[in-house]
């Protein structure tokens, strides 16, 4: 499975950024598929994840700023994030989950970062 991110850049604080994340090479269903963030030091941490029925988790400190989506049809993943804050700086990394072969796949990282 290859996961294809995109959408980060640079923004300022109270801004907005729309992260997109295409996953391709399987006919598996893709259980989850969700963003993950990590910043130097610190363990890679979940931001938010969408089943394929559309049940979704968050993060506590991102809750009623993102909200997260999927495309089920293309297997496409979005993350709109609004009133960024400074805090949301990191390297965003897209993720899916296959149950049935119990494997994680990880996209390349796309970096967002929010000044102040």
């Amino acid at each position: 499975v290859q996961l294809q991110a995109s959408g980060g850049g640079l923004v300022q604080a109270g801004g907005s950024l729309r992260l997109s994340c295409a996953a391709s090479g399987t006919r598996l269903s893709i259980d989850e598929m969700g963003w993950y963030r990590q910043t130097p030091g610190k363990e890679r941490e979940l931001v938010a994840s969408v089943t394929d029925r559309g049940s979704t988790n968050y993060l506590d400190s991102v809750k009623g700023r993102f909200a997260i989506s999927r495309d089920n049809a293309r297997n496409t993943v979005y993350l709109q994030m609004n009133s960024l804050k400074v805090e949301d700086t990191a390297v965003y990394y897209c993720n899916a989950r296959i149950l049935f072969i119990v494997q994680d796949f990880w996209g390349q990282g796309t970096q967002v970062t929010v000044s102040s």
